[in-house]
């Protein structure tokens, strides 16, 4: 049997529709008290903020706020019933600085089952299960503990079949986790390498296109990294080398000032309004968008047990 698993239950990969495959919705990350804007503390404003998504052309979303990043399952439970949104949430942790608290005095045998249950039974005796994995690596670097997460990641991957997502710190390690993640036995076509656009190396994203990998270009709307431009040049490029149904789009929006429903933007709508008219405009066919937003995500996604 093959299929997606949200938190309000398990739907077919028809389902799916178009999808934002890196976002947040809601949750306090642990290092927030360093930055009070990344504190989504509002069920009301991400259901309103989804409302927008809707109207635009949006149907899923892939919450990728794990433990370290305050996930709240039963809170994205009330928002995908009360938005109609499919919402996929996730198992693992973002990088070492946060998960450093939850993994340092545990095995990997033992986050691994942690992770395992997350995906197969539920999370925190809620019944809500993941349906994507996530591990992460620092700046230039993976530090021990984030080598351990990598690992039991890759065990909990090859038992569940649940595919990975990766956060690199500004686009760094990115070979570096396929070298790991693929010498762990976790296929190429399971791995979603995370924030590439916040490294726009031409030549690094083109080794990692040749490994099968699906890579994330996630930031859009985020001018303070690179011009939306740039990310669109790249998207129209790799398209162009054959490797379309390798890109993962999305925004990564985690600030309140991000957000419509807070008082700020571009918002969740800036994705279908804005740059799938650019990419259109800059080439791409009707038959790119439904690859890159739809079937993408929904093979991506897809668990096959």
């Amino acid at each position: 049997m093959t299929f997606i698993r949200t938190v309000c239950g398990d739907i077919t990969p028809d389902l799916l529709g178009r999808t934002a495959l890196h976002e947040h919705l809601i949750g306090k990350p642990l290092l927030a008290g360093e930055d009070p804007d990344f504190i989504l503390d509002s069920e009301a404003a991400a259901i309103k903020e989804l409302r927008f998504f809707t109207e635009a052309g949006g149907r899923a979303v892939v919450e990728m706020s794990p433990a370290d990043y305050g996930r709240d399952v039963l809170a994205l439970r009330r928002i995908s019933e009360a938005s109609d949104v499919h919402i996929i949430t996730v198992a693992g942790y973002i990088k070492g600085k946060s998960a450093d608290p939850f993994v340092r005095e545990l095995t990997v045998t033992q986050i691994a089952d942690s992770l395992i249950r997350d995906i197969c039974e539920g999370i925190d005796g809620t019944g809500i299960k993941a349906g994507i994995l996530k591990a992460g690596t620092s700046l230039n670097q993976i530090t021990p503990n984030e080598e351990k997460i990598i690992a039991a990641v890759a065990i909990a991957q090859r038992e569940t079949g649940a595919p990975v997502s990766t956060h690199t710190e500004a686009g760094t390690m990115a070979l570096e986790q396929v070298e790991r993640f693929t010498a762990l036995g976790v296929p190429v076509e399971r791995l979603l390498i995370g924030h590439l656009d916040r490294n726009l190396n031409w030549e690094l994203h083109l080794a990692l296109a040749n490994t099968g990998v699906t890579f994330g270009y996630d930031q859009f709307g985020k001018e303070k990294y690179a011009p939306d431009f740039q990310r669109i040049e790249f998207v129209v490029r790799m398209v162009q080398a054959g490797f379309r149904d390798q890109l993962a789009l999305s925004m990564d929006i985690a600030r309140r000032t991000y957000f419509t429903s807070y008082g700020g933007g571009p918002g969740y709508t800036y994705l279908w309004w804005r740059i799938v008219p650019w990419l259109k405009e800059s080439g791409l066919t009707d038959d790119d968008i439904e690859a890159i937003f739809v079937r993408t995500p929904a093979r991506l996604l897809a668990i096959d047990r």
